[in-house]
This record gives structure tokens, C-alpha cells and sequence, in this order.
């Protein structure tokens, strides 16, 4: 097909990163090249839950790493979240209507060659190091993203 999506996502919401998601795999399907261009909060959906940085960081970056969500499963909804009651009745209807998980869209994004990019500047001031990253993630400045952003088709900001 030749063509090419862009999409800068700014949300660390469930539900915003499930539509994200859904959008760049749909696009993969249709033989479309995707990008996404994660920024602050976006880049909560990257961390590996499986590892966590201490070395080198700042007694606020490692409060901030503490408290925030690491990878999917943790994020909470935009709205009617109610303390998690929300995201659990959310996950409920999902498995009625088989729908999949925020988790195995992201498994497929990163089977089907969706390239990841992390806002330098965002990683940075949140704390966040390369290695509690996931790897398939190119943390790169703003000027590579707006070069790739401009070279697309069409550009989604979530």
C-alpha cells in the first residue's frame, strides 16, 4: 500500500493507549509503515515491568518511578476509573465481548514491526533510563519526530 502513520501519543491512560494501539496494529494489517512517538505520560505504557532502575537516578526520580504505573496492566482509565473499580469493570466487559488485552496489543505492535520512539526530553525529566525500557523503544529528540511525522500520510495525536 505505501503508505505511512504517524501517531504522537501523550496519554498514559488504558482506554487512550488501547485505541493507540488498536489503530497502529489495524494499520500493520493494511500493510501501512506506523510509527508512534511516545511523550511523557505515553512513555508509562513503555517501561518493562520487569525491571526497575535505581543506579544514577535522583532521590525524585526514584519517588516518581516508585509511584508511577509500569507497563500496561497498571494503567488506570481517563475516566470513571473509580480508584481501579472502573479499569476492573472495563476488563470484565472486554472478556465477555473477547476482546484483547492492552497487553497483547502491544505484543502485537511489536511482533508486527511498529516502530516505538520516546520523546528524549520526556524520558528524561520523568527519570526514566533505557535499560527499564522496552527494547523495541528509540528514544529520540523532537526533531526525528517531526521529520517522521512530516514524511507521513497521516498524523494522530492521542
Amino acid at each position: 500500500m505505501g503508505k505511512k502513520i504517524n501517531l504522537l501519543v501523550f496519554s498514559g491512560d488504558y482506554d487512550k493507549l488501547y485505541a493507540a494501539l488498536l489503530i497502529a496494529n489495524g494499520a500493520r494489517d493494511m500493510e501501512m509503515e506506523v510509527s508512534m512517538f511516545f511523550a511523557f505520560w505515553g512513555l508509562l505504557i513503555m517501561r518493562d515491568p520487569e525491571k526497575a532502575v535505581g543506579e544514577g537516578k535522583s532521590t525524585y526520580e526514584k519517588m516518581f518511578g516508585a509511584v508511577t504505573p509500569k507497563g500496561p496492566e497498571d494503567l488506570g482509565l481517563s475516566r470513571m476509573n473509580m480508584m481501579g473499580m472502573g479499569k476492573s469493570m472495563m476488563l470484565d466487559m472486554m472478556k465477555d465481548d473477547n476482546a484483547p488485552s492492552l497487553q497483547k496489543l502491544l505484543d502485537g505492535a511489536r511482533k508486527n514491526k511498529v516502530k516505538f520512539y520516546g520523546c528524549k526530553l520526556s524520558a528524561e525529566v520523568m527519570g526514566f533510563k533505557k535499560e527499564e525500557m522496552l527494547p523495541e523503544l528509540e528514544v529520540v529528540d523532537v526533531k526525528a519526530y517531526i521529520g517522521d511525522a512530516v514524511n507521513s500520510d497521516m498524523q494522530l495525536f492521542i
